[in-house]
């Protein structure tokens, strides 16, 4: 079973759509007790990084979810949810993350190209940079979609793919069962749907 963390942050029903669509038994749902259940882990998210840290502070969400991590639990985090697998945040202020991948997430704005519009908001292409489980059943080059002003930065060690935007954006990460994606799978077709396949075989 995997758990799509509900936490009061985003829209989560295109994305449990696109779980069942591939087969998975997903459940969404906020209750720890849930969570501790599962075989694996799906960390969504949409906003503001200091609010959504909040509301999965709440509940002790963000402790909860290291554990299993830590356990070798599967974990997914998505757009903000893969922000929040790093130490720190630079959104608004300096704001602490889960801390299970190293890097930081800083601006894109004084970074790209100014002719380039933030939040980016469009298809891109991945480009690979080490192999992982996630691209199992995908081509590099395949198209994404993303929807975001900042992005992940200092994360070589744990880096899969980036994406080019004016300058090259980290896409996707993976530090051991830990997985981040900053592009949205469920808005991306065919190749988010084999994205997700691919996490839910792990």
């Amino acid at each position: 079973m995997i758990a799509v963390i509900d936490y009061g942050v985003g829209n989560l029903f295109s994305l449990c759509s696109s779980l069942k669509y591939v087969g998975a038994d997903v459940v969404v749902t906020g209750d720890p007790e849930v969570i501790k259940t599962a075989d694996k882990i799906i960390l969504p998210g949409v906003g503001a990084f200091e609010d959504a840290r909040k509301k999965l502070a709440a509940n002790g969400l963000d402790e909860l979810i290291k554990q299993r991590a830590a356990a070798g639990v599967p974990l997914l985090g998505i757009c903000l949810g893969m922000q929040m697998l790093f130490e720190e945040s630079h959104e608004y202020g300096v704001h602490k993350g889960l801390g299970l991948i190293k890097g930081r997430v800083i601006a894109m704005k004084g970074k790209i190209p100014e002719t380039l519009d933030v939040p980016h908001m469009g298809w891109n292409a991945l480009k690979f940079h080490n192999p992982s489980p996630l691209f199992k059943y995908i081509t590099e080059g395949d198209c994404v979609y993303f929807v975001h002003s900042y992005y992940a930065d200092g994360c070589e060690q744990s880096l899969i793919a980036s994406s080019e935007y004016g300058i090259p954006i980290t896409a996707a990460v993976q530090n051991g069962n830990v997985y981040g994606c900053q592009f949205h799978p469920e808005k991306s077709g065919n190749v988010g749907l084999n994205i997700l396949k691919a996490f839910c075989e792990r």
